[in-house]
Formats: C-alpha cells, structure tokens, sequence
C-alpha cells in the first residue's frame, strides 16, 4: 500500500478495500456533516447510524429517499444524543464517530466519559492530511484543534499517534519535522528545547518508526532550496512527512491559511481511541467533511 497514497482522492480507493464501515453522526442535524455522509454511503463507504433529532434530520437532508435505509436514533437531549453516540462506537457497533451539530468540547467529554466512554487511559490529538498544489507530497500537521500548549511529554503522545496513524495508510517510515521559528536551539523559546529533545529521544530509540528533526523553521521543513540555502544536513529538512506544530494557535494558523491561500484539500481525524473520530470545523467545506470520512475509513481498513 506504499505508494497508493498520492492525493486526498486516493482515500476512496483505500476506504473502498472492504466492506462499508459502520459510522455514526452524533447530533445529525447537521447539513454539511449530513451531506457528506450520504455522499460517503453512495460511494459504499460507509453505513450511516444517525443519533439526533429525527424531524430535524429530515429537514436537513437534501436527498431524503435515502434516509429509509439508515439507522436512526431519535433523541432530543444533547446528552442522551451523544451517550448514545459513544456507547456505539465504544461497544463495537459502529466504527467511526463523527460529529454533528454539537461542539468539539461535548462530544470529546462523551469519549472520555468513565461510565460509557472509552475505558483505557488514552491521549487524544488531532491529525490532519493535506494535498497541497506546491509539495510533492501529501503533508500532515498535528495537533491544530485539541491541545493548547502541548509539553514535552504531551508531543511525545502527539507525535506517536501521528506516526502510527500514518503508517497505517502508507508511509512506513514517516519525517517529522518539530517545527518552532527558527532551526538553533534557543533557551528563550522552549519550543526550541522540545524540538531538539524530540530529535534526540528519536535517535537513541525512545521514539520509534520515524525520523525526527528539529527545531526547524516551517521553510526549513518543506523547501529543500531553504535546507540548501541553510545548509541543513539530514533527511526530514525539504521533505518532511509530518509537521509537529509547537502548540494550537500556530497549528491552528497554519491549517486555515493553507486552505484559504494555497488551495489545499484536507482530511482531519482525531487519534488516540480504539476507533477514529471525524472532528471537523463547523466552517469547513463539505469536500473536507467527506474527505475526513474517507480518511477515517481508510484507517480502519488497515488497524
């Protein structure tokens, strides 16, 4: 599967390789979540378990004919909603949690939630999957939507969802770049510290299956003419395959301006659960809704 993993659009064709996974939208009322799902079931990627308000579902579907064929869960209260949401997925009769029109806050708290939420310690972080018109590859940042101000030992999480994600769909030994504003290390921007140590504990073994350099300068991390310009040795600079952002305001900035300046698509997901979650932006398209359903399926191939 190494090299079938070109563009966003090669998700459907690994998202295709078995049988429709079972995915279900917490509070469905949604249009561009709901949307994206039933462009997602007439792929035969999916099959869709709807949790929310039925009489609101149905108005915001534009092709309700197939709304026959779906699992639904008519609840009203936004807590039953997502219980019920979880409690699918957690209990394996779903397999992909997608969220709707609830906010990220509430339905993570249902994921962790001791009684009926996932029952292991996990770290939860946010993945997402560009194809970007300038890079020769597709490109990964994490986390820009969950962690605020990531600490060494918090990256270390983040980074090993990333790559073990990562390799699940193609890329065996993954370049992460941890990213700061400069490429020296400087005790004034602990991003800087983090950065070097992450590289460090990567050579002497402590993180596994990837290459980790840094810190490196976004420039540094995808243009090789920087790197010689630079004169930056080693394998991650010019052609990184992942993006360690130094916390969620930079993440954050640097997703929404290669969206909105440079045409990327993208697919996002959250790691760190025994089942992928789509967690996207209320603002975002519905083409990255349903390539985060691709993306979400695709992983589930290949656990």
């Amino acid at each position: 599967m190494l090299n079938e993993l070109n563009k966003i659009t090669d998700l459907k064709k690994l998202a295709l390789k078995n049988k429709p996974k079972k995915l279900v939208l917490a509070a469905a009322g949604d249009e561009h979540s709901l949307d994206a799902v039933l462009a997602a079931y007439k792929m035969g990627v999916i099959e869709p378990i709807l949790v929310g308000r039925k009489e609101e579902i149905e108005k915001m579907a534009d092709d309700c004919k197939h709304l026959s064929n779906f699992e639904i869960f008519d609840l009203s209260d936004d807590r039953q909603i997502i219980q019920k949401a979880v409690e699918l997925v957690v209990n394996g009769k779903a397999d992909i949690l997608m969220k709707g029109k609830v906010t990220t806050a509430q339905l993570l708290k249902g994921v962790l939630n001791k009684e009926y939420g996932i029952q292991y310690r996990s770290f939860l972080s946010h993945f997402a999957l560009f194809e970007i018109p300038n890079y020769h590859k597709l490109l990964s940042i994490t986390d820009v939507a969950l962690n605020i101000l990531p600490n060494l030992e918090h990256k270390v999480h983040i980074l090993n969802n990333a790559v073990n994600f990562i390799r699940k769909i193609g890329v065996h030994k993954p370049k992460v770049a941890a990213l700061s504003a400069i490429e020296m290390v400087n005790e004034k921007m602990p991003s800087t510290l983090d950065a070097a140590l992450l590289s460090i504990m990567q050579r002497r073994g402590q993180i596994k299956n990837c290459l980790v350099d840094g810190p490196l300068a976004f420039d540094n991390a995808i243009s090789l003419e920087s790197k010689k310009q630079k004169n930056l040795g080693g394998e991650v600079a010019g052609d990184a395959d992942i993006l360690l952002v130094p916390n969620v305001e930079s993440g954050n900035i640097l997703y929404k301006s290669l969206v909105a300046f440079a045409g990327a698509k993208v697919a996002g997901i959250v790691l760190g659960a025994h089942f992928p979650i789509v967690l996207t932006s209320r603002a975002d398209s519905e083409e990255t809704k349903l390539n985060s359903i691709l993306l979400a399926a695709a992983s589930v191939n290949y656990k």
